[in-house]
């Protein structure tokens, strides 16, 4: 049929054609839209700007801190950064103790009933371990929570630690909690209750529980959301923390999604769709792509007004400039992405943003690898990105699902930290597995060109900050689009040179802490490990505490107080991801810290020297 309309009527068609538009009605006015004009020019005009411009307000919405839990051992944001900039694939074999059954999971053919023909995807192998007493919990509970839950009590603790607040600061706070998730089946159908465990359950796997936990867990007073918009789930609910925000009904606002895959039934259900990649990777935008590689993972932002973050002395990591969303309606099918709502909703982020198409540098794309919604959406990116743009200046496509997989509920907040990261660093990251760029995709339409290698994000002319369009798409036909921008230039203050090289005699100690003495032993070492492989000068050295993580103070700087570490590996206690067992019992131990594992600190050349 669209050959046959091409041919017709003259004009170059997509090959989604009847899937952007599916009724003989709307595909009529579309090709009398391209051949006569657009008779509702005005009315969509008048909508347009009728989208606030409240990105653009005096008092943007700024991210003044990250954390994350992502495939590839990806436990922060610069691990995460450090996974892309290097080009390294973080998928992996099916992960062991959740009680799948590896052995009958896997078969090769698409049709054989509850298996998968993948047998790789991105995995948090971790996402059974847990410190139930760090955070007040009792084990019996621990074991009933789905481990969402908990790996949104970690990653929320390290969000505010990485801000410099102290999380007991923020009890009784009109701070808000928006987070995309969804029921993963945790602790579904066992045939026997654990002992103990009765009970527990029913907060314990509540999606609506998931946000309320974390404001239950912190003392936070503000809007609690749990938002189930399936893949663009994070990225709706940082739209509405945004809103929130603007509207006064928090002052401060974490933001983001997590998915922990309790069983294989994703993996199951894309084999019965011929939507999943054999091989488990993403090649997004690729003429090799094949389907999408499962990922789970969980990423966080918070979130607060600029002229709250410079009262507060928060370093503001990008502005989230403006944002959109929308549902496709009645298209081609409940599921099947549609390119006319994309291009929409990009328009509208951009609207809200106050900025044109050509003031973006690049967007971080929804990407799965499939091959319907891939071509979809770049056809939708070409349509409005892609146009009015200088020669030299193309759109630059990527897809952190290359890395990582699919993340689901977290895969959009996964794209933010990714652009924030590479802003900050000048860089855009590469996009694995792309062959060559689809053929299924008119490149020539506009002036979009994918990221087969990395490339220098440089500066704009005049100061003009750099710029990125993430973009989500749910299953469910909810659209999301964010546009984030570099931060501002921080405003100047006064900086303490040292002088000359004369030698520092005074001896600053570096404050760690932990709840237990193998959690502060933990602790030392793992700042010993970070200092030793520092090769910055003693002014450089605070900003570690943000780089080696919890429960470290940097000498002779008031972050505030020392926060206690509880990302720590001995001091864990092992929780069955299904559900039925603690994998492992950890021994708890007291006393003293024995004086060889003690951290001595001496400034030397104006470093600092750690010995055991």
């Amino acid at each position: 049929m669209r050959n046959r309309l091409a041919a017709a009527t003259g004009l170059k068609l997509p090959t989604t054609l009847v899937f952007d538009y599916p009724t003989s009605a709307v595909l009529a006015g579309h090709l009398r839209t391209r051949l006569v004009g657009d008779q509702d020019a005005g009315r969509t005009a008048a909508a347009a700007a009728s989208a606030t411009s409240t990105g653009t307000d005096d008092d943007p919405i700024v991210i003044v801190s990250m954390s994350c839990r992502y495939p590839g051992g990806a436990t922060s944001p610069d691990d995460l950064w450090r996974l892309l900039a290097e080009g390294a694939d973080a998928m992996s074999d099916f992960p062991g103790g959740r009680g799948w059954d590896l052995d009958a999971l896997y078969d090769a053919d698409p049709a054989q009933r509850g298996t998968s023909y993948a047998r790789q995807g991105g995995f948090l192998y971790e996402a059974d371990q847990f410190d139930p007493v760090f955070f007040g919990i009792s084990p019996r509970e621990a074991l009933a929570m789905d481990p969402q839950q908990r790996l949104l009590l970690e990653t929320s603790w390290e969000l505010f630690e990485r801000a410099g607040i102290n999380p007991a600061t923020l009890h009784g706070s009109q701070a808000g909690v928006f987070v995309g998730a969804s029921s993963q089946g945790y602790g579904s159908g066992l045939s026997q209750t654990p002992e103990g465990v009765e009970g527990y359950l029913l907060a314990g796997g509540a999606t609506s529980v998931i946000s309320g936990r974390l404001s239950y867990a912190f003392g936070l007073e503000g809007p609690a959301v749990t938002v189930d918009t399936a893949c663009s789930s994070s990225l709706v609910a940082l739209h509405l923390a945004a809103q929130a925000l603007r509207q006064g009904e928090c002052d401060l606002a974490l933001a983001g999604g997590v998915t922990v895959m309790s069983n294989p039934g994703a993996f199951i259900e894309f084999s019965r769709q011929r939507g999943l990649a054999a091989d488990g990777r993403c090649k997004a935008f690729a003429e090799a792509a094949d389907g999408t590689g499962w990922g789970e993972g969980v990423g966080l932002l918070l979130l607060e007004r600029l002229s709250d973050a410079r009262r507060q002395g928060h370093e503001v990591l990008a502005v989230v400039r403006g944002s959109a969303v929308n549902q496709d309606g009645a298209s081609n099918g409940l599921t099947a992405p549609n390119g006319p709502s994309q291009q929409r909703v990009i328009r509208a982020a951009l609207a809200n943003a106050g900025l044109s198409a050509a003031e973006v540098d690049a967007v971080e794309a929804h990407g799965t690898g499939t091959t319907l919604g891939d071509p979809i959406e770049a056809q939708a990116l070409l349509a409005t990105y892609g146009q009015d743009r200088p020669a030299d200046q193309p759109l630059w496509l990527g897809s952190v699902k290359s890395n990582i997989g699919h993340t689901q509920s977290a895969a959009g907040v996964a794209g933010i930290i990714k652009m924030v990261m590479a802003m900050r660093h000048g860089v855009l990251p590469q996009t694995l597995h792309v062959d060559e760029p689809s053929t299924h995709v008119d490149w020539s339409a506009g002036a979009v060109e994918l990221l087969t290698e990395a490339r220098e994000w440089g500066e704009r002319d005049g100061g003009v900050p750099r710029r990125a369009g993430v973009s989500s798409f749910g299953v469910s036909g909810t659209n999301a689009h964010v546009i984030v921008e570099q931060a501002p230039v921080a405003e100047p203050v006064d900086a303490v040179e040292p002088v000359g090289d004369a030698p520092l005699t005074t001896v600053v100690p570096w404050v760690v802490s932990g709840r237990s003495a193998e959690a502060l032993r933990a602790q030392a070492e793992r700042l010993r490990e970070h200092v030793a492989g520092s090769e910055g000068p003693v002014r450089d050295v605070p900003g570690l505490r943000r780089r080696a993580g919890r429960g470290v103070r940097a000498p002779g700087r008031d972050a505030g107080p020392a926060a206690e570490g509880r990302h720590v590996r001995r001091g864990r206690r092992a929780v069955g991801a299904d559900g039925v067992r603690a994998a492992r019992a950890v021994r708890r131990r007291g006393g003293p810290v024995p004086s060889g594992r003690v951290l001595r600190g001496a400034a030397r050349d104006r470093r600092w020297a750690l010995h055991r």
